[in-house]
């Protein structure tokens, strides 16, 4: 590390920090003026709103626009350092492109480092209270069951060759009736299971089954078996029977692999969505590597229009960007594409991008 590298990555923090701080600021009074009228009707105190709604808004919009914030911070100082006629002097020393480059790749490896520590600890605590105040107050999809504690007639997938269904089901009270079980193979019923009640006990984390019939069958044989009282272990638990949209944001990365391996296991129709939440947490850091290179690339140049235009053009790559993950998103979710891929599609065009910038860029 010289002392050139040190005055890049000097700007590049404090310039990434400004437009951190700066965007941010935007976002949230983007936010505020179209959720006035939300914030308004709960009559709730502005502290209120804003620890319980914009500190965890605010995580949530900077990990998610970070890359961009990079992309275009990077591309700010960049083009100055290029109209002042640095970089000319930095490369008639004898400092090869590649070698000009170096900090960059250091604060980007740096930054694409942090980023994933909050993906995987802070951003899923973050969305949980944004989410949580959301659902509360604000969504209206959530207008029918915000008040509303219990489901009727649900039925899931256990397994491959078990289903289960529940009447009526209370999520406070994590209790109900009318459970039953049934386990097939080769199209033939094997087992059934039919409960009056079920709750959920905290002191063993089982489910209590109460007036417990069950049926063994083998061809025309039958077995009956009454109980009055179980204790079983199934795969599902209460947070599992809740209508909760906001499910896979909240969740931290390890209990989101463990309920996308259920969610698998039950045939669930919202896998990819959990998997391309999984795999956007993990394509989010080398994301900032990229257009951290890409910024240095573009803007090291000397042009007239000097950092208008730069900042234009980069203005056009995010909006690029955007596009880009965004249908590959929506196609991941509505369709068949795979949503691991969906996720990694921005970063691997991008990069493909910021190679060939790389190779036309004079050395």
């Amino acid at each position: 590390m010289k002392i050139i590298d040190w005055y890049i990555l000097k700007k590049y923090f404090v310039t990434v920090l400004f437009f951190l701080f700066a965007l941010t600021t935007i976002a949230v009074i983007i936010d505020l003026s179209e959720r006035t009228d939300d914030f308004a009707k709960t009559k709730l105190p502005a502290l209120t709103i804003l620890t319980e709604y914009y500190f965890g808004f605010i995580p949530r919009i900077d990990a998610l626009l970070f890359p961009l914030f990079v992309f275009l911070s990077v591309i700010f100082f960049t083009s100055i350092m290029a109209n002042r006629s640095e970089i000319i002097a930095i490369l008639g020393n004898g400092v090869s492109f590649f070698r000009f480059l170096r900090p960059y790749f250091i604060g980007g490896i740096i930054l694409s480092v942090f980023l994933w520590w909050c993906n995987q600890s802070i951003l899923p605590k973050a969305n949980a209270k944004w989410a949580s105040f959301s659902a509360k107050y604000i969504d209206d999809s959530y207008a029918g069951i915000r008040n509303q504690s219990f489901i009727n007639n649900y039925y899931f997938r256990l397994d491959s060759f078990s289903y289960a269904g529940i009447r009526y089901y209370d999520t406070v009270s994590r209790s109900g009736n009318g459970f039953f079980v049934q386990t097939f193979r080769n199209n033939q019923m094997v087992y059934n299971l039919r409960s009056e009640s079920i709750a959920w006990d905290t002191l063993t984390n089982k489910w209590k089954l109460t007036g417990i019939s069950e049926r063994f069958i083998n061809g025309i044989q039958e077995d009956i078996k009454q109980h009055s009282v179980m204790q079983m272990k199934y795969n599902f638990k209460p947070m599992d029977l809740q209508r909760d949209e906001y499910m896979k944001d909240k969740l931290p990365t390890k209990e989101l692999n463990e309920f996308i391996r259920l969610e698998k296991i039950r045939g669930s129709e919202i896998v990819n969505r959990l998997i391309l939440e999984k795999s956007s947490r993990d394509a989010g850091p080398p994301s900032v590597l990229i257009l951290t290179m890409i910024g240095a690339i573009v803007a090291s140049k000397k042009i007239r229009g000097g950092s208008g235009f730069h900042l234009a053009l980069g203005i056009i790559i995010s909006v690029l960007y955007i596009l880009v993950g965004r249908f590959s998103s929506v196609f991941a979710m509505k369709g068949n594409f795979n949503p691991v891929l969906a996720a990694w599609i921005p970063n691997i065009f991008f990069g493909l991008l910021a190679y060939y910038f790389y190779r036309r860029a004079p050395k």
